[in-house]
Order: structure tokens, then C-alpha cells, then sequence
């Protein structure tokens, strides 16, 4: 096994199940964490829309198998900068391997190659895989035909968006993590005016708090919008 993989991967200690926000979608929560505890799939295939916290699924599910003591392993895709594949080199031997945007592999051929030869050596080794994309594996632009087959053998899931209620329920819980309280007066402006998904709301109400703790004001609808300088017939 290559001694620098644990390097190549440090947990988020702010990304792990305890502090997602499951909204409609604590089925799927429930489906990692029974994978990754009782070894039950091997293959995990997570999609949905940008925002939806599909990283912080697989960090999550990486930190819970770092917690089971099996070992663990992600990588994160970027479609404009893929790295070269020998990162997958050796990863057959890990036992929870968390792959994020798979679909940035799609018609690059030495890594749809290099993917499934690791594939399959990881599935021969009674391995376990969780990957992610934007999109379902049938509507993936793979090229290689075996590949994609592979790709629909494990179980598809689909995180669903956030409801209205969903969304306020997902600012009380961040809120509430971070030490503070919102009204659900703020919460529906917020959602009103600033994008829906989590990682914009979570960075806005990081903002929020650090400027609430340095005002020693608590967020109320008024200061809210004195700090996003939004007039108040909004």
C-alpha cells in the first residue's frame, strides 16, 4: 500500500453526518452510514444538483469508516484540473474508497481505463465504493461500455432538493450549531433574497454570526438588513 495516500486526504471535522442537514433525505444518510457500519453495498452511487452537500456526504461517510477503523480514502474531481491517475494506484486495498464528481472522468480515456481496472480490483478485494456525481450512471457520457455498466450495479441514490421548510430547517440547524438563534422571520427573508443552496447558506451565516458577535446584536430582521445593506422595504 502507498504510504503517502493518508496525506492526500485530511477529514473535516464540519463535514461529517452529525452535522448535515438531512432535510427530505435521511433515508440516504441512513443508507451510507448502514454501508460504511455493516459492510452491506459495495458500490454507492450518489447524484443530485450542485448544493445539495453531496461532499459532505462522502467526507462524512469517509470519517464514519475512519471511526469504524477500516480504512478510508477520498478524492474530489475537478474536471479542469483532474489529477493523474496514478492516485488510484494501490487503492484496491483500501476498504471505504469515496470518489466525488466521477462525471468529470466521462470520455477521458486513460481514466476510464485507469477507473475500471481500479474498479474491479477494489470489487474483487470485497471492497467498498461510494461515488458522486451530478447526474444518474445511465445518463453518464462514459465512453468505455464496460464501465458503465459497472457504474449501474450498486445502488443509485438520489438526494431530492430542500423544500421551503426544508431550507429553514437547514438555517435553524446551522444556526443553531453555530451558537445562535434566528427567527423564523429572518430565516424566510434570508431564503427570500440569498441563494437556497447549503453552501451558500452556510457561508452566509457564517458571515452573519461573525458580524453578530462583533456587533453583540443578536440578528434580528432590522440589523439584518443594516449588515446586508438592503432597504427595508424589501
Amino acid at each position: 500500500m502507498a504510504e503517502q495516500l493518508p496525506l492526500q486526504f485530511e477529514f473535516n471535522t464540519q463535514q461529517t453526518f452529525h452535522n448535515y442537514y438531512p432535510g427530505s433525505n435521511q433515508e440516504i444518510v441512513a443508507h451510507l452510514q448502514e454501508a460504511i457500519i455493516h459492510r452491506t453495498e459495495q458500490l454507492i452511487f450518489l447524484w443530485g444538483e450542485p448544493g445539495l452537500g453531496k461532499t459532505h456526504l462522502l467526507r462524512a461517510s469517509c470519517q464514519l469508516a475512519y471511526e469504524q477503523q477500516q480504512s478510508s480514502f477520498m478524492i474530489s474531481l475537478n474536471p479542469e484540473a483532474l489529477p493523474d491517475v496514478s492516485i488510484l494506484d494501490d487503492l484496491d486495498a483500501i476498504e471505504s474508497v469515496c470518489i466525488d464528481n466521477i462525471d468529470a472522468i466521462a470520455g477521458i480515456d486513460e481514466w476510464e481505463h485507469a477507473f475500471f481496472n481500479f474498479f474491479n480490483r477494489h470489487r474483487d478485494n470485497d471492497q467498498h465504493l461510494i461515488l458522486s456525481a451530478s447526474s444518474p450512471p445511465v445518463y453518464l457520457t462514459v465512453q468505455l461500455a464496460d464501465l458503465k455498466t459497472r457504474l449501474n450495479w450498486g445502488l443509485t441514490l438520489k438526494l431530492k432538493a430542500l423544500t421551503d421548510n426544508d431550507s429553514l430547517g437547514a438555517l435553524t440547524f446551522k444556526a443553531d450549531s453555530l451558537g445562535f438563534e434566528i427567527s423564523p422571520q429572518v430565516g424566510r427573508f434570508l431564503l427570500t433574497h440569498f441563494a437556497r443552496d447549503l453552501p451558500s447558506l452556510w457561508a452566509l451565516l457564517d458571515r452573519l454570526d461573525v458580524a453578530s458577535l462583533a456587533a453583540k446584536r443578536k440578528l434580528t430582521l432590522p440589523f439584518l438588513k443594516q449588515l446586508l445593506k438592503t432597504p427595508s422595504d424589501v
